[in-house]
């Protein structure tokens, strides 16, 4: 009989362990299980700082574009200034040219005058 006791003694062992062991298991079930379930609030939590953050990196990405266009305008009204200012200057350049074209043909022809004056046996030079 003693070691029917024995035996006994060591199911009622086994059986509170096991029974320990259950009590730990289902303890730590409800403990996590609320981690496995997302919880609406945060959910929700999780969708506004997404938002947030989208927001953050969407904005400056669109103030760097809108820094950027307004660069670009800048640029783009100096260039037409630019090329005003430069067609101004062909046009003075090309009138410039032409008074001295002028000057030089009656230049040119005064001096076949001149020459034709001082080659003239007829005129006295002295």
């Amino acid at each position: 009989m003693n070691a029917a006791t024995a035996r006994a003694g060591k199911l009622d062992e086994t059986e509170t362990q096991n029974e320990f062991e259950g009590e730990i298991r289902e303890f730590i079930r409800r403990d996590v299980s609320h981690l496995r379930r997302p919880l609406p609030e945060a959910s929700e939590q999780a969708v506004t700082n997404i938002t947030g953050l989208l927001d953050r990196v969407s904005g400056s990405s669109v103030s760097e574009i809108d820094r950027l266009m307004n660069d670009l305008r800048s640029v783009r009204d100096f260039l037409a200034s630019e090329g005003e200012r430069v067609q101004r200057e062909i046009h003075s350049y090309a009138q410039l040219s032409q008074v001295a074209m002028t000057s030089v043909k009656i230049i040119a022809e005064s001096m076949t005058q001149w020459k034709a004056q001082v080659n003239d046996p007829r005129i006295d030079h002295a």
